[in-house]
């Protein structure tokens, strides 16, 4: 199932925001850079729930898989575990959450990556 529209990141000026004012957690099979979340980025898009939870945007690179099908489906692992989680996630602080992974192979151990994933919600304060 995808993240609902409120939890998703959009546009251009949003990610450039990312980039520069980040604070990045390194794993070994994927990168997450954590920024405070900037609501006035977003007014362009005309969104009607301009709520300051948690967004995520997770971004799977060719370089992971060829196949648009295999990235699609660890897109949607990862995003199915933030669903089922998302009520230990801290929504107090509002803050916006890129995923990068890193090239590999996941298509194989999709535990690891799950434990990983996991392991850097710990690690970046995200989750309690």
């Amino acid at each position: 199932m995808a993240l609902p529209k409120n939890m998703r990141l959009k546009g251009h000026r949003t990610f450039v925001y990312i980039h520069k004012n980040s604070i990045k957690y390194h794993g070994e099979l994927m990168t997450f850079k954590v920024a405070r979340s900037k609501p006035k980025i977003l007014l362009s898009y005309n969104l009607k729930n301009k709520s300051e939870n948690l967004r995520v945007a997770i971004a799977v690179s060719k370089k992971v898989s060829k196949k648009a099908v295999v990235r699609n489906k660890i897109r949607r692992l990862l995003q199915e575990w933030l669903l089922n989680n998302i009520e230990k996630i801290n929504n107090h602080k509002p803050y916006w959450l890129l995923v990068n992974l890193k090239f590999g192979d996941f298509c194989n151990d999709k535990n690891k990556l799950l434990e990983e994933f996991q392991k850097l919600m710990f690690k970046s304060r995200l989750m309690q």
